[in-house]
């Protein structure tokens, strides 16, 4: 069964990384490093990772929604060559993230720098495509600091590590701290979340814990037992506390868009909150209060005695006797005339 053509709402991939390790790697201690040995990450050639990449990212490109977003990972073993198929694909690239451990591994040998990063590249299915990214709420996050694409997360280590007999149970399990930055800030509550490098199961538990539909897959029995039981002990979060209020931005829509299409009218006074101060509309979109001409922007500001002012917060009309915010306006304008 093949899955439909522009399906999926976000792709996290965590491929193999193609490490070609030769030789077992020792601490100081003389004690033994498990490293990435596992026979899915090993390749006969460059040339044979190449082609199997470009398989599956195509299947990537092909059932990803145009609004979608697509998130791959690597270390410099792969991230270039990653990096080429998916644009000769026809991906459009938005970042690359940097991923700074804050507890890397050193280099015991001490023949190299300590490799202390890993590199995500962020893209989209074209240079126009309208993808989810809740930028406010990054930001928000991040003490009202713009999110920077660099981020320090440690890597998984005491119970976020999963283990089985004392032994790593999966020897590139992604923190999820990760994904939970990347699914909360590039898709929505219900969103259908794809991992086609399922391992153990980070992806789709954090896309359970953050109320996303997801998708995964992996061929390795032993992870998938793993990812299930994983998944079984995800409560997902309450959906009222998943809102993305901060991102709703007022409609952009002039004032005299309002009186053009009847909100308001030509003749119709405007007041403040307390009733005391008024305005005429003119059919220009103006408002004249006193011997003052302007904007409602502009005539707010001299009224409060301020170098600016808010007209749509300061100014209110009335209707059957009350008094009405005429920022309802600009709403009830976008409702009528600017949603399909």
């Amino acid at each position: 069964m093949q899955m439909p053509d522009n399906f999926v709402d976000l792709i996290f991939a965590d491929p193999p990384y193609n490490l070609q390790l030769n030789g077992d790697l020792y601490r100081p201690d003389q004690t033994k490093v498990i490293a990435v040995n596992d026979a899915w990450d090993k390749f006969s050639s460059n040339e044979a990772y190449d082609e199997f990449t470009n398989l599956w990212m195509k299947e990537c490109y092909r059932i990803l929604k145009p609004t979608g977003s697509f998130w791959v990972i690597g270390t410099y073993h792969n991230i270039f060559r990653v990096g080429t198929i998916l644009q000769n694909i026809g991906f459009w690239m938005l970042n690359d993230v940097i991923w700074v451990k804050a507890n890397p591994m050193p280099n015991f040998k001490g023949t190299r720098f300590s490799n202390a990063h890993e590199t995500l590249i962020w893209a989209t299915k074209s240079k126009t495509s309208k993808y989810t990214f809740h930028y406010h709420s990054l930001k928000a996050m991040n003490d009202d600091v713009q999110m920077r694409s660099d981020w320090l997360i440690p890597v998984c280590r005491g119970d976020e590590r999963i283990k089985i007999n004392g032994q790593k149970a999966h020897s590139t399990q992604k923190p999820e701290e990760l994904l939970y930055r990347i699914i909360l800030s590039t898709s929505n509550i219900n969103d259908l979340v794809l991992d086609p490098f399922s391992g153990s199961g980070t992806t789709v538990a954090v896309a359970k814990l953050l109320y996303r539909r997801f998708l995964t897959f992996e061929k390795e029995e032993s992870y998938i037992h793993i990812s299930r039981d994983r998944l079984n002990r995800v409560i997902p979060v309450e959906k009222s506390l998943l809102a993305y209020s901060i991102e709703k931005c007022k409609p952009k829509v002039p004032f005299g868009n309002l009186i053009e299409k009847g909100f308001i009218h030509i003749g119709e006074c405007l007041f403040s909150k307390d009733g005391m101060y008024s305005a005429i509309i003119l059919a220009n979109g103006s408002i004249r209060y006193a011997d003052t001409v302007g904007s409602i922007h502009k005539v707010s500001a001299m009224i409060l005695k301020k170098e600016n002012g808010n007209g749509w917060a300061y100014r209110y009309a009335k209707r059957d006797n009350k008094l009405i915010g005429i920022d309802v306006f600009r709403y009830e304008y976008e409702a009528k005339y600017l949603r399909n």
